[in-house]
């Protein structure tokens, strides 16, 4: 009798941790688990609540911040980076890591308490290490 209970308690265990194991495997193919895919880049003044730009444009005067959202596609992760240039000189850079299940927008800025310098600028966006696009700024007074 102890013999088949102890089997059939191990039968049990063997289909449990069968079972955790297929679930952990379905969900890592579902998750985040591939690279980042652009869906666009948008610049603005405000955000949205979802973190994408909710007044675009290329524009900007001194005192407003330049914001900066990646869009992605779909589920994925990787390392979104933005680097900022004012005259072909780096004036800012900024990287996150991110992990996303759907689709989603990841935001960055720029300003200054003193007001950012008029000019032309341009910010480049990379995924792991990867320019995937640039866009062209101005700053007028």
């Amino acid at each position: 009798m102890y013999q088949v209970w102890c089997q059939r308690d191990g039968d049990r265990m063997v289909r449990k941790k069968l079972l955790v194991f297929v679930a952990l495997a379905a969900m890592s193919a579902c998750g985040p688990g591939a690279p980042l895919q652009l869906e666009t880049i948008q610049t603005g003044t405000s955000l949205n609540s979802d973190h994408s730009v909710g007044n675009h444009t290329t524009r900007f005067r001194p005192t407003d911040t330049m914001n900066v959202a990646i869009l992605t596609k779909g589920p994925g992760a990787g390392k979104i980076s933005v680097r900022w240039t004012l005259g072909g000189r780096v004036v800012n850079e900024e990287s996150r890591a991110v992990s996303y299940r759907d689709s989603a927008a990841t935001e960055f800025h720029l300003k200054y308490p003193s007001g950012l310098p008029a000019g032309d600028y341009t910010v480049e966006v990379l995924i792991d290490g990867k320019s995937i696009g640039t866009r062209n700024l101005k700053v007028e007074k």
